[in-house]
């Protein structure tokens, strides 16, 4: 199963912000309001989560991850931290 990352947001360049802020270098989103990114190894999204959490405040986007099938969770500071645990026990490659 692959795993996926999903940002939305309801205001035009937020996710393109926050994209070149994680990355580090410049990115152009096909869409603004909607980014998604297929990961084979789900150990890398814990640090996008992170990076997400980390500036929650400054940009107005919505983080949600997939991991089963039609099984979409949304992440928040309340549950980031947990989310990041089960995430290494679940695949502890």
């Amino acid at each position: 199963m692959i795993s996926k990352v999903i940002l939305i947001s309801h205001k035009e360049g937020e996710i393109k912000k926050f994209l070149n802020k994680y990355e580090n270098k410049k990115i152009e989103p096909e869409n603004s309001f909607y980014w998604k990114k297929e990961f084979s190894n789900p150990i890398e999204i814990t640090e996008m989560i992170a990076a997400f959490v980390d500036n929650i405040n400054n940009f107005n986007i919505m983080m949600w991850i997939t991991l089963d099938k039609n099984i979409f969770i949304k992440i928040s500071p309340l549950n980031s931290n947990e989310i990041i645990k089960y995430l290494f026990e679940r695949y502890p490659y």
